[in-house]
C-alpha cells in the first residue's frame, strides 16, 4: 500500500468516523430519550415497526441506481471524466421517475395496506411515509454519490446533518404532543434537510466542475441500469435481513415485542458504527486498484482492515454479552428488560456484521455485485423462513437467532468471493484471528469470575475498563500500536 493511498484512506476514515460518531450519538440520544421518557414500549414499537415497513417499500424506490452510479463515477473519473455529468443527470432523472411512482402508489393504498397488515391505526403513519420515502431516497443517494467520487468528507457531513436534524425535529414534535406520529414526521424533516444540502453540494461542487463530453458514451446508460439489477437484489436482501424480521415480529407478536427487538438492534447498530465507517471509506479504493491492475495493494488494504476490525469487535461482542442486563435496566429501565436476551444473541451478529460492513461495498467496487446478490438473496430467503419458524416458538429471541444463523453463511460466502479476487493470506489471517479470540476469552473469563461479587454499576465500569485493556493488549501484540511511540508521545 503506498503512503499516498494510506493517507487518503486514513483521512477519509477520520472524516467518516467523526460523522458516523455524530450520527450514532444523535441516534443513541434519540433512542434513549424516546424509550426512557417520551414513548411507552407500545408507542416506541409502533414507530419502528412502521419505519421497518417503509424500508421494505423503499426498495421499489431506490432500485440500486445510487450504488450503480457510484461504481461508474469511480471508474469514469479515472477513464473519461466528461461522462460524469451525463451519469449524474441520467441517474437523478431515473430516480425522480421511480420515486414519484412509488410515493404516489403508497398515497393511494395506505388505508388498504394498513388493513392488510392487521393494524388500521398505522394508516396515518403510512401516509406520511410517502414523504419519508422520497426524501430518504435522495438523502441516501447524495451520500453514495460522494462515495463514488471518493469525496468522503462530504458524504460524512450529509450523514451528520441528517442525524442532528432528525434528532432535533423528532424530539420537538413529540414534546409538542404529536406522539409517535410526530416522531415519524421529525424523521421526514431531518432527511429533507440532509437531502437538500447533499444535492446542492453535488450540483455545485461536482456536476458543474466537469466539462461534459459531447455525447453520452454509447451503451453506458444501459450498463448503468444493468448493473443496478444485482445491486437491487442485494439491497432487497439486505432490507429483508435488517427489516423484515422487525415487520414479522410486529405482525406475529405485539408492538411491545417490536420495541424489545428494535432496541437490541439499535444498540448493535451503535456498536457497529466504526466498522461501517471503515468499510464505506476503503471500498472505492478497490475499484481504483482493480482498474489500475494493483490487486496486491488491494489485498493489503483488505487484510489490514479486517484484522484491525476484529481487534475491536471480538472483545466488544464478548463485553456486550456480559453487560447486556445491567446496561438495559440502568439506561432504559426495567420496562425494557425483554431486550436483554435479544441483545446477548445479537452480540454474535455484531462480529459478523462488522465483517460484512468491511466487505460488501468492496465487492461491488470489485465488480462482484452479482455474486454477492445471489448469496444475499439465498441467505435472506432463509432468514425469512427461519423467522417464520422461530418467532412463534421463541418470541423475539427467535428472530435474533435466525439473523445470526443466516448471516454466518453470508459472511462465509463473502469472504470466499474476496479470497477468489484478492488471494488472501489465509494462514496469516487465521493466526491473527486465533490470537484475538484467545486473549478475548481470557479477559471475558476474568470478568465473569468477579461479576457475582460486584454491583451492576461497578460491573459496567469494570467491563469498560477491561475492554480497553483487552484492546490495548491486542493492539500491541498485533503491532497496531508501538509502546515506544506511545511513551515518546507522553514524554
Amino acid at each position: 500500500m503506498t503512503s499516498e493511498t494510506q493517507n487518503h484512506i486514513v483521512r477519509g476514515f477520520k472524516a467518516t468516523l467523526v460523522a458516523r460518531a455524530i450520527y450514532m450519538v444523535s441516534s443513541a440520544l434519540l433512542m434513549f430519550v424516546l424509550a426512557r421518557f417520551l414513548l411507552d414500549p407500545d408507542g416506541y414499537g409502533a414507530l419502528y415497526w412502521v419505519i421497518g415497513i417503509l424500508a421494505v417499500i423503499q426498495l421499489f424506490a431506490d432500485i440500486g441506481l445510487g450504488k450503480s452510479s457510484a461504481r461508474y463515477i469511480s471508474e469514469y473519473s479515472e477513464r473519461d471524466p466528461g461522462q460524469i455529468p451525463h451519469l449524474l443527470r441520467t441517474t437523478i432523472i431515473a430516480k425522480l421517475c421511480v420515486v414519484s411512482v412509488v410515493a404516489l402508489v403508497l398515497l393511494l393504498v395506505y388505508d388498504d395496506l394498513a388493513a392488510v397488515l392487521g393494524n388500521p391505526g398505522v394508516a396515518s403513519f403510512l401516509a406520511i411515509g410517502a414523504l419519508y420515502i422520497v426524501v430518504n431516497s435522495f438523502n441516501a443517494f447524495s451520500q453514495v454519490a460522494f462515495q463514488g467520487f471518493n469525496a468522503l468528507g462530504y458524504s460524512a457531513a450529509i450523514q451528520a446533518i441528517a442525524g442532528v436534524a432528525r434528532f432535533a425535529f423528532v424530539i420537538a414534535l413529540v414534546l409538542a404532543g404529536f406522539g409517535a406520529l410526530g416522531a415519524l414526521f421529525g424523521y421526514v424533516i431531518g432527511y429533507t434537510i440532509a437531502a437538500a444540502v447533499g444535492i446542492t453540494i453535488l450540483y455545485e461542487r461536482f456536476y458543474r466542475t466537469y466539462e461534459p463530453a459531447d455525447e453520452f458514451e454509447p451503451g453506458l446508460s444501459r450498463r448503468l441500469l444493468k448493473y443496478s439489477v444485482p445491486l437491487t437484489a442485494t439491497r432487497s436482501a439486505n432490507v429483508i435481513d435488517k427489516q423484515i424480521d422487525t415487520v414479522l415480529v410486529g405482525a406475529l407478536l405485539t408492538p411491545t415485542a417490536v420495541a424489545f427487538y428494535t432496541l437490541g438492534k439499535q444498540i448493535t447498530d451503535f456498536v457497529l458504527a466504526p466498522a461501517e465507517a471503515l468499510g464505506f471509506t476503503i471500498s472505492p479504493n478497490f475499484g481504483e486498484q482493480k482498474a489500475a491492475d494493483q490487486l496486491e495493494q488491494a489485498r493489503q488494504i483488505y487484510e489490514t482492515s479486517l484484522v484491525q476490525t476484529m481487534l475491536l469487535y471480538v472483545p466488544a461482542a464478548a463485553g456486550l454479552v456480559i453487560v447486556a442486563e445491567p446496561f438495559v435496566r440502568m439506561v432504559f429501565g426495567p420496562d425494557y428488560a425483554g431486550a436483554v436476551p435479544v441483545l446477548q444473541v445479537l452480540a454474535g451478529f455484531v462480529v459478523l456484521q462488522a465483517v460484512t460492513n468491511l466487505t460488501s461495498d468492496s465487492l461491488d467496487y470489485l465488480g462482484r455485485a452479482r455474486a454477492r446478490a445471489i448469496a444475499k438473496g439465498g441467505t435472506s430467503a432463509a432468514n425469512f423462513g427461519l423467522n417464520l419458524l422461530l418467532i412463534p416458538m421463541l418470541g423475539v429471541v427467535g428472530a435474533a437467532i435466525a439473523t445470526v444463523i443466516t448471516h454466518t453463511v453470508y459472511v462465509a460466502v463473502n469472504l470466499y468471493i474476496v479470497h477468489a479476487e484478492l488471494s488472501l493470506r489465509l494462514d496469516h489471517l487465521g493466526r491473527s484471528m486465533g490470537l484475538i479470540c484467545l486473549i478475548t476469552g481470557v479477559m471475558a473469563v476474568a470478568v465473569l469470575l468477579v461479576t457475582p461479587m460486584v454491583s451492576n454499576l461497578v460491573m459496567l465500569g469494570g467491563a469498560v475498563a477491561l475492554g480497553a485493556a483487552t484492546w490495548a493488549v491486542l493492539a500491541v501484540v498485533s503491532g497496531l500500536v508501538d509502546p515506544r511511540e506511545v511513551r515518546a508521545a507522553i514524554r
